[in-house]
């Protein structure tokens, strides 16, 4: 379990990088989202499923300037007239002339789609909080939508910090025992749950929702893994997509090798920006040259792993170093609060590096934020069940540590733990194509740690009506990252309907 909770999918998570600072006149152009007038579009619905594609919303005041509703969905589509589990939506209304309903979703899988939505002006910008009910949604099994529960606090803590390098034998039955641990828990708990979170099921579920906010098409905003749910949602059903916008895209036609190797590298990139950067400014605390400065948190983090830092009841290891490291990496702004962090931590002073840690995993005094964690293995190893042993990771590591000399046995040892969970789904990753849709926007930025620029070229490509817009810089992905070019180009696709040119960079 360690391995889908921290790094794989870790990385992935949008909303909780968003939320981790915070804590310490248009034309009409057959695109945009027409209600729908005498009651829900059914063609194509199954007949079972009616009774949830003609909910009526309920909204009433809730966080003080929002509307919250909720919608009920199948737990199994295969299923509909049994268990049901129910969705939890969150509105902040359009200010000024509304255009439609623009249904968010910020990552993970395990990212609340309710706090994304809630962002206000520091992440949606001013043409989209006009124009725009902005919806978001938690999925099922995430935060206040049924939610998934494998572990209690003390377990995911030790998961968390658990070794992410295991060495020798009894480290790799430790880590092994841990994974074996958590996906038991699940199915203790709730089996019908955990085996029912794929993002098939989550995507069918938006086009319930979809339909309960009266919209013919589905106008949506996805960040990161949310790419993955928006691409899902637009093969499955390709006429009801209008405007989309896959931001920071994933390529889940890729097996779990390649992708996590992919991963690695961009990672790596990610780094050496930063030293890159650290060295320009001169004096830098980790060295004169960037493969000075790489072999120093290399060397690091091995220290971390030989004797963690304690910091008062707790202690620093390697497997929260890593949490710490990353997290800056994902946004520029970020660099220099790595530079005060990392350096108190070469310095034996690890408060600032584990405070950045519980930022990222959302570890507060009195125990997890959301069941983030909880979810993003689940999700992962149903939707990509490729599983991995001991064995052949091993003889994967020389072309890891190629990739990336500083995380490439992390993500090695992330590969395995799948293949502790007892459910199989029997999934696979594979092209997106969505034939038919109308234009997909889909963004990349050219050093995304976490997803890498190739990843938005490849799903842009297998897209039949993918349009790739590039932003060149830092950290994890285009939108509202200091781009106004990128910013643009995405608020007059999503208002206006105006489509970028394919392959625009900004």
């Amino acid at each position: 379990m360690r391995s889908s909770a921290r790094v794989i999918a870790s990385v992935l998570v949008m909303a909780l990088i968003v939320g981790v600072f915070a804590w310490l006149a248009f034309r009409g152009d057959g695109l945009e989202p027409k209600p729908i007038d005498g009651g829900p579009d059914l063609d194509g619905v199954p007949v079972e499923l009616h009774p949830f594609y003609t909910q009526k919303l309920t909204w009433t005041k809730c966080q003080d300037s929002f509307e919250c509703a909720s919608v009920d969905v199948p737990l199994d589509y295969a299923d509909p007239t049994g268990r049901t589990i129910t969705l939890q939506l969150l509105k902040a209304a359009a200010s000024s002339k509304k255009v439609g309903s623009l249904v968010v979703n910020p990552g993970g899988p395990g990212g609340s789609g309710i706090e994304y939505a809630m962002g206000g002006k520091a992440y949606w910008g001013k043409p989209l909080r006009d124009h725009f009910d902005i919806v978001g949604f938690d999925p099922r099994g995430v935060a206040s939508s049924d939610p998934l529960t494998c572990v209690n606090d003390a377990q995911l803590d030790r998961i968390l910090a658990s070794d992410p390098t295991p060495d020798t034998p009894a480290e790799v039955a430790a880590d092994r025992l841990l994974s074996r641990q958590f996906f038991a828990g699940c199915m203790r708990r709730d089996a019908e749950l955990a085996t029912h979170m794929s993002t098939e099921e989550a995507a069918r579920d938006m086009d319930v929702i979809r339909s309960v906010l009266g919209e013919g098409r589905m106008t949506y905003f996805g960040a990161s893994y949310g790419t993955f749910l928006g691409g899902m949602y637009a093969d499955l059903f390709p006429q009801r997509v209008g405007r989309m916008v896959l931001d920071g895209a994933i390529d889940p036609s890729q097996s779990t090798v390649d992708s996590s190797l992919t991963q690695a590298r961009g990672f790596e990139v990610a780094l050496r920006a930063y030293l890159a950067d650290c060295v320009a400014k001169g004096d830098c605390y980790l060295g004169d040259t960037v493969e000075a400065g790489a072999a120093r948190v290399q060397e690091f983090f091995s220290e971390l792993d030989a004797e963690p830092l304690v910091v008062g009841d707790r202690e620093l290891t390697e497997g929260l170093g890593l949490y710490g490291v990353i997290t800056p990496l994902y946004n520029q702004d970020y660099w220099e609060i790595l530079d005060a962090a990392l350096g108190a931590a070469l310095e034996g002073h690890g408060l600032q590096l584990l405070a950045l840690a519980d930022a990222y995993t959302r570890r507060g005094l009195d125990g997890f934020l959301g069941n983030a964690f909880q979810v993003l293995p689940v999700v992962n190893c149903t939707d990509y069940n490729e599983p991995i042993s001991t064995v052949r990771a091993r003889k994967l590591e020389p072309r890891f540590l190629e990739a990336s000399p500083t995380f490439g046995r992390m993500f090695v040892s992330d590969l395995t733990s799948c293949s502790t969970w007892t459910f199989q789904s029997g999934r696979r990753g594979a092209e997106l194509r969505a034939l038919g849709a109308a234009p997909i926007l889909v963004v990349g930025t050219t050093r995304d740690p976490a997803t890498p620029l190739e990843w938005a070229e490849a799903l842009a490509a297998d897209l039949e009506s993918g349009v790739l817009l590039t932003r060149d810089g830092d950290g994890h992905t285009g939108y509202n990252a200091g781009n106004a070019c990128t910013d643009q180009a995405i608020e007059s696709y999503l208002v206006e309907g105006k489509v970028p040119a394919d392959d625009t960079r900004c």
